[in-house]
């Protein structure tokens, strides 16, 4: 890989930020890592302040959505060290997302050496307080200016930064999606690619003004199989078992998902993943037998659900102190903290 460049700021906002009341995804860190891809090789790779982007109207991916990108976080300890968390999962997974749009890889050195050269540089603006981060955004553009249906033969990689509380700031509400749909078998569900998010926000604003959150989907052919939120992962907990979708091609592959299964057997939970029906979903809860729910993601975290909608019927659950979802939040901060030896080697120490 070649030298990466730095450019670094004259002009810092940080001391324009607020930091004990962030809004999530408003303030941008001072810089963002830039690295081309042009005739089979990545190339120029440089740091800069953040900014704007020069870019043509006729840009591939604005016209055929090769765009993919990944959320990951960088905390603060007690030592004031920086702490990545499962940053090579993001690497992996950001590629996974590139294979299935027809991009190219990225080699791991170009993204870790990139992401922490960065991170060394706007280390300020990891914030201190707990269930506080820094937000990170690596993504990929097809970057052609050529209208023609094909794969961009250039391509940008570029990763930012915000300071973030919680995505949510109250427990969800949400309902079971019947009608239209997120992914479908054989497509682009299982990728964080741009436009599965775009699919999904007209659906969403129904949900909105009618006074929930989130859509939980279904699938597209019998819209009977759970899959995911529009931002998270699904879990419920059923008769003190742990449930969960399977993973598939219609289901993104969440790290967050991984590390609540983990962590949460860890624990001497029994954790089942597997096919869940939307009838289960709906008996358990109208029997009593479903304790909770929530949503798991990088930027939700563990977000706790407090109402399901179901074919009209809204089914409540109560929200305890001692509940699963707040067990395994404080376990999860502990360890992107590096406060828990058992699960060290998900966390990178980088100052």
């Amino acid at each position: 890989m070649p030298e990466i460049i730095i450019q670094p700021t004259n002009n810092s906002r940080i001391s324009q930020v607020d930091f004990s009341n962030i809004v999530f995804g408003k303030e941008f860190a001072d810089h963002m890592f830039i690295v081309d891809y042009e005739e089979g090789v990545w190339k120029d790779p440089r740091i800069v302040p953040y900014g704007n982007l020069s870019l043509s109207p006729a840009l591939s991916c604005m016209h055929y959505g090769q765009a993919i990108f990944e959320g990951m976080k960088a905390y603060k300890n007690d030592a004031n060290e920086v702490l990545l968390f499962r940053a090579e999962d993001n690497w992996k997974r950001l590629n996974v997302s590139a294979e299935r749009m027809c991009m190219p890889t990225l080699p791991k050195e170009v993204f870790m050496k990139g992401l922490i050269e960065w991170l060394k540089l706007d280390k300020d603006w990891v914030p201190n307080a707990i269930g506080s981060s820094l937000y990170i955004r690596p993504f990929m553009i097809g970057t052609d200016d050529f209208l023609g249906v094909k794969p961009s033969s250039k391509y940008s990689f570029i990763i930012y930064g915000c300071p973030v509380n919680a995505y949510y700031s109250t427990p969800l509400k949400i309902r079971v999606e019947r009608k239209y749909v997120r992914a479908a078998q054989g497509g682009v569900g299982f990728a964080k690619a741009a436009g599965n998010y775009a699919a999904a926000m007209y659906p969403a604003s129904l949900a909105q003004k009618e006074g929930y959150h989130q859509l939980l989907w279904t699938d597209a052919f019998e819209h009977e199989y759970l899959e995911e939120l529009g931002t998270s992962n699904f879990f419920m907990l059923v008769d003190n078992k742990l449930l969960t979708p399977a993973l598939s091609d219609t289901i993104l592959n969440g790290i967050t998902r991984d590390s609540v299964i983990k962590l949460a057997r860890h624990f001497g939970l029994e954790v089942e993943e597997r096919r869940l029906t939307v009838a289960e979903l709906r008996n358990a809860a109208a029997e009593g037998r479903l304790q909770e729910a929530f949503a798991t993601g990088t930027a939700a975290a563990i977000a706790r659900i407090e109402t399901i909608g179901i074919d009209g019927v809204d089914y409540h659950l109560e929200l305890k102190e001692d509940a699963l979802a707040n067990l395994l939040l404080k376990g999860l901060e502990k360890i992107k903290r590096g406060e828990d030896a058992d699960f060290d080697t998900w966390v990178k120490r980088i100052s």
